[in-house]
């Protein structure tokens, strides 16, 4: 005789065992968000700063990279002088602005009455991006995404260099102080006021004079470049 008796019902699923489950970061990828931060010591020698930078793995910049390419030049300079990124002999050398474009910023620094020696010379990014042609290493513009990534070396060396005017050499540069919607040809040549500094300058990188297609047009592009350094000399020349 069969029974009446119905079996109990299985339990329904648990919640739990319904969700999906997440899929985990790779540690890498975690790392990455925070960039460099986790990299910059607190600490008030520039020498200990450009140490620890070697160290950095802040983005992925420094795998094809020399070495990290901190800024140099007196911590007491009144003028900081920011680039986009280190290049080909920068890299190679570990000094920033040793290249071409740093002979061509030496010689507009000397016509707009600076000397190297006043300035403290730097880079948005600190390793050098680039690809490969042949036997030559060609720069790469750095993606926002690498410039977050290295701004905390930048505000490390602003703590610690406290300078008066900032220079913003390049649309990269001005870009990583002012904001990505900043027009460098429209609003370069005017000390306006920044997050870093309350006197903040941007120009033409001396890179865009050796760029430029012929002699006139570089002639024009380094009277833009001596023109807007002596509007940062003349702020100093007033305090």
């Amino acid at each position: 005789m069969r029974s009446n008796v119905q079996p109990p019902a299985p339990p329904p699923p648990s919640r739990v065992a319904l969700r999906r489950p997440r899929k985990a970061r790779p540690a890498a990828a975690r790392d990455e968000d925070a960039g460099a931060a986790p990299f910059v010591p607190n600490t008030t020698s520039l020498k200990t700063l450009d140490e620890a930078a070697q160290r950095c793995r802040g983005c992925d910049l420094y795998r094809q990279a020399t070495q990290a390419v901190l800024g140099e030049g007196r911590r007491t300079a009144r003028i900081m002088l920011v680039g986009e990124q280190p290049g080909d002999q920068e890299d190679l050398q570990g000094h920033p602005f040793v290249g071409p474009a740093g002979a061509m910023l030496d010689k507009a620094l000397e016509q707009a009455g600076l000397a190297r020696s006043e300035v403290f010379l730097t880079n948005a990014v600190k390793h050098f991006k680039w690809e490969p042609r042949g036997k030559r290493r060609i720069h790469q513009k750095p993606r926002i995404s690498e410039i977050r990534a290295c701004r905390p070396w930048l505000d490390a060396e602003l703590r610690l260099v406290k300078p008066d005017v900032v220079v913003c050499l390049g649309a990269v540069a001005a870009q990583a102080i002012f904001g990505s919607q900043f027009k460098l040809m429209q609003q370069r040549g005017r000390m306006l006021q920044s997050g870093v500094s309350a006197k903040t300058l941007a120009t033409i990188h001396p890179a865009a004079v050796l760029r430029a297609p012929d002699e006139e047009a570089r002639r024009q592009a380094f009277a833009t470049l001596v023109k807007d350094l002596k509007v940062a000399r003349k702020v100093l020349e007033k305090r």
